[in-house]
């Protein structure tokens, strides 16, 4: 697994991994990993000089890559981060218009390379951290709406990832993590 730690990784709160209780799954809804990885180097927080990002990465071609070290509180899920470790699917999504009413749909499958090494990774994460116990989608956990760009007078989720074509029955056949709904 590769693992290149965003520029600002070591500035991140620090943190035990026995606080780690939750997996939030994620999609990037980017066109590809380099647009990800050029997103999560951004910083968006000037007192601290980090930005937001997940800490694993997976790309659709099953490839993982590990940007943030799980010792670490990445900036993924509003209330959720100083507990849980972020997984990006590289996916779509909503991109390039994710807050527009008339663009919500989330047309983009994924990959079987990529439901194979998620499985993989959750199996790997919970074998490696014992107090892991659960996995949610951002979709879950942050339910917000917020005004349409395109028609003021809609209202649309903020978070919809992983969106309506993740496979969430085959993974929690496939891992021993309960899902975790707000």
């Amino acid at each position: 697994m590769p693992t290149l730690p965003l520029p600002y990784a070591s500035r991140l709160a620090a943190r035990p991994e026995s606080q780690i209780d939750l997996v939030v799954l994620h999609c990037t809804e980017l066109p590809d990993l380099a647009t990800a990885r050029e997103y999560g180097e951004r910083i968006h927080y000037d007192e601290s000089g980090t930005g937001n990002s997940g800490h694993y990465y997976i790309d659709r071609d099953g490839s993982v890559h590990q940007w943030v070290p799980r010792d670490r509180v990445a900036h993924h899920t509003r209330g959720y981060n100083a507990r849980s470790v972020g997984i990006e699917l590289v996916n779509t999504g909503r991109y390039p218009r994710w807050l527009d009413a008339g663009h919500q749909a989330m047309d983009e499958a994924y990959t079987e390379a990529q439901i194979v090494a998620l499985i993989g990774l959750l199996g790997t994460l919970a074998s490696e951290v014992p107090s892991l116990r659960f996995v949610a989608g951002h979709e879950d956990l942050d339910t917000t709406e917020v005004e349409a760009h395109d028609d003021p007078g809609r209202r649309v989720r903020r978070k919809r990832d992983p969106g309506p074509l993740f496979p969430w029955e085959r993974v929690m056949a496939s891992v021993m993590l309960e899902r975790l709904m707000a």
